[in-house]
């Protein structure tokens, strides 16, 4: 019998020991055991004179592996735990790593797999927006004093799998009278003494949790059958107008996509220093510079399309983000293309191909490589996204892929999806095998570039045309349209281009004048003037972040490829203008001046600069000239003329933080 119980107490400690060791083990190659998030119960306080939150968020989740002994989630590193416990009451060892803003937990006990399990933690501190963000450089949490936002990508509660493990949520934000609780789902208030608790329950797995505190009454606005509550602090004068807008763009999207899982919807302003726009359900944050002087059209469309492209169906992880970020792109084209017509559509797809070639590598179903927010997240995930949609729009046409978009988001309403979920519709609709398309375009990187080779015969009945398209993708599949020029009218013929060279015979009746692939721009490839174009996008990215050194050399490489590109000059001009090397930026902004003048603008915007510098360096009578000349272009892109006449009445002065 001793000799059983030693035995069995052997058997008992090494057991232990080898969880131990892979309890270790993960935790050495940063891995973290997957579970799946069903609800969370969060309690918190939130004091705008201190700047300060008390929390206590209870979590329940879903093991999904077996003996799970260690979890992490993100939590904002402002945030000081002072407990962790389980369901049972017991203490969970904690620790924290503040260069991702993860909290690991160690349990007492292992966890069964597919065993609900609950834990609660218990936590404050203060939040003024000055914090390191966990998205480095972008605010998405701040208590102020007569105001406060708390959005979801903030981590103001136990993340896990951000953007990606959909949960439903029970909320009780508690705020002093005269503050008003704004937060996605049901809500209901509590009176206490001189304080309000405000209750929200969010019953659809999805992504609730973002809050904003607002003060004063709201504006109220109806527009084709629907409501929109908008708290404007301080551009009030817009909140009509973007109410207004709202109604129009989510009448136009519900006759796009269904139903939406919310119409009536919550429009807040933040401040600086947040994204332009952020989504939540049912409420949508808008900046100071997002809302600006006019609707930004553009923008909320992006935004509201997210009640549907994030709200009510999300990526089944961050390989798939091109999705959400993708539809949400492209919902902007469609728009413009319901209200300005096919030629803006062209015009639009045109500029997201350029951000879309920005980025070569990693392939689009590796996007969770990229920096959540970065420049090359968006063009890849958005950009890349919405050209892909274009294309696939083409291949399948207009009424398939109208059924395509109609029927996904309801097909797979409040769930995770995949691209081969979205794949498998597309092919059930469009009764086409599209394995070549997806694997071309999702998990394949690069682009081609044509050439196109072609001897004209004369026949019986007219002409025939041969001959061959050349690019360097070896594996490349893609349906690409010909457009054959004739003495009558012009023959379109697609041409089915596989592998690095694809031979096409067309017959014509009229003589052919000339033979055009891909006319229409549909397909996503390069060409000497889109080189350029690319190059320019990229030092742009590069000088938003502040690297002018490699800002310089994109636009050196643009260049390189157009000497007369007024763009690239103008952006070189800008960079030294920042850097106060006045001689170098005029000097530039004088070869603006005598290039393509692609775009429009550069003229105006190269007299006025000029002015600001002559003005500078006391010459104000060449200024007085520069400012004329501005104003005799008529241009007003970005408020040129006002700019323009405002320097005329007074000389230019450059700030210190312009240096």
């Amino acid at each position: 019998m001793l000799r059983k119980i030693l035995l069995a107490a052997f058997a008992m400690a090494s057991l232990l020991s080898a969880q131990d060791r892979l309890a270790q083990d993960k935790e050495k190659s940063g891995k973290k055991s997957r579970i799946d998030v069903e609800n969370y119960v969060i309690n918190a306080e939130i004091n705008p004179h201190t700047q300060a939150l008390t929390a206590s968020v209870q979590v329940r989740f879903v093991p999904l592996e077996a003996d799970v002994s260690s979890t992490s989630f993100e939590l904002n590193n402002a945030l000081n735990i002072s407990r962790v416990v389980d369901d049972a009451g017991r203490q969970i060892q904690v620790s924290r790593s503040n260069q991702d803003s993860s909290v690991r937990l160690n349990f007492p006990s292992p966890l069964a797999k597919g065993k609900p399990a609950t834990v609660t933690f218990t936590y404050d501190g203060r939040l003024t927006g000055e914090e390191d963000s966990p998205v480095y450089g972008i605010k998405f949490a701040a208590i102020q004093n007569d105001f406060a936002y708390l959005m979801y990508p903030a981590r103001w509660f136990p993340v896990n799998d951000y953007t990606v493990d959909r949960y439903t949520a029970d909320m009780h934000i508690t705020v002093p009278s005269g503050f008003k609780v704004i937060a996605s789902g049901i809500q209901k208030t509590d009176h206490a003494g001189d304080k309000v608790t405000y209750g929200f329950q969010y019953s659809k797995p999805s992504f609730p949790g973002s809050i904003a505190l607002v003060q004063g009454e709201p504006v109220k606005v109806s527009s084709q059958g629907v409501s929109t509550t908008v708290y404007f602090r301080k551009k009030p004068s817009m909140a009509n107008p973007y109410g207004e807008e709202t109604g129009k763009v989510m009448s136009f999207l519900t006759s796009v996509y269904g139903l939406a899982p919310q119409v009536n919807l919550t429009l807040v302003e933040t401040e600086d220093g947040t994204p332009n726009g952020y989504s939540a359900p049912g409420v949508v944050f808008l900046s100071p510079s997002g809302i600006g002087n006019q609707v930004g059209t553009r923008l909320l469309v992006n935004q509201l399309a997210r009640q549907w492209w994030g709200t009510l169906v999300s990526p089944i992880n961050r390989d798939h983000m091109w999705l959400e970020n993708g539809n949400a792109r492209y919902a902007e084209l469609l728009w413009d293309e319901h209200n300005n017509g096919p030629g803006a559509l062209e015009t639009d797809v045109h500029e997201t191909y350029v951000q879309a070639l920005t980025v070569d590598n990693p392939p689009l179903i590796q996007a969770s490589r990229l920096e959540d927010y970065s420049p090359e997240f968006w063009a890849t995930t958005a950009g890349k996204g919405a050209a892909i949609l274009n294309m696939l729009r083409n291949v399948m046409g207009n009424e398939g892929f109208s059924k395509l978009l109609q029927t996904f988001t309801t097909q797979h309403g409040w769930q995770s999806v995949s691209t081969a979920d979205f794949r498998q519709l597309a092919e059930q609709i469009s009764g086409k095998n599209l394995q070549y398309f997806f694997l071309q375009w999702i998990e394949s990187n690069g682009a081609p570039e044509f050439k196109l080779e072609y001897t004209v015969f004369r026949t019986q009945k007219g002409f025939r045309v041969m001959g061959k398209i050349s690019q360097d993708l070896d594996t490349f599949h893609m349906p690409v349209d010909l457009k054959i020029e004739t003495e009558g009218n012009p023959e379109m013929k697609s041409v089915d281009v596989v592998g690095t060279s694809s031979e096409f015979t067309v017959d014509t009746f009229g003589k052919p004048k000339s033979v055009t692939i891909d006319s229409s721009g549909t397909v996503l490839r390069w060409n000497p003037l889109i080189r350029v174009e690319v190059a320019i996008k990229r030092g742009e990215q590069f000088a938003e972040i502040r690297e002018y050194g490699d800002a310089l050399k994109e636009y050196q490489k643009a260049m390189e490829v157009n000497r007369q590109s007024s763009l690239a000059h103008y952006r070189v001009a800008e960079i030294f203008f920042l850097q106060s090397n006045d001689q170098s930026a005029a000097n530039e902004f004088r070869e603006a001046l005598n290039g393509d003048l692609a775009p429009k603008w550069t003229e105006v915007w190269a007299h006025i600069y000029l002015g600001m510098i002559y003005d500078l360096h006391g010459q104000r009578d060449r200024a007085v000239n520069e400012y004329n000349h501005a104003i005799r272009t008529r241009d007003n892109t970005h408020g040129a003329q006002e700019e323009a006449a405002k320097y005329l009445k007074q000389p230019f002065e450059r700030k210190r933080n312009n240096v």
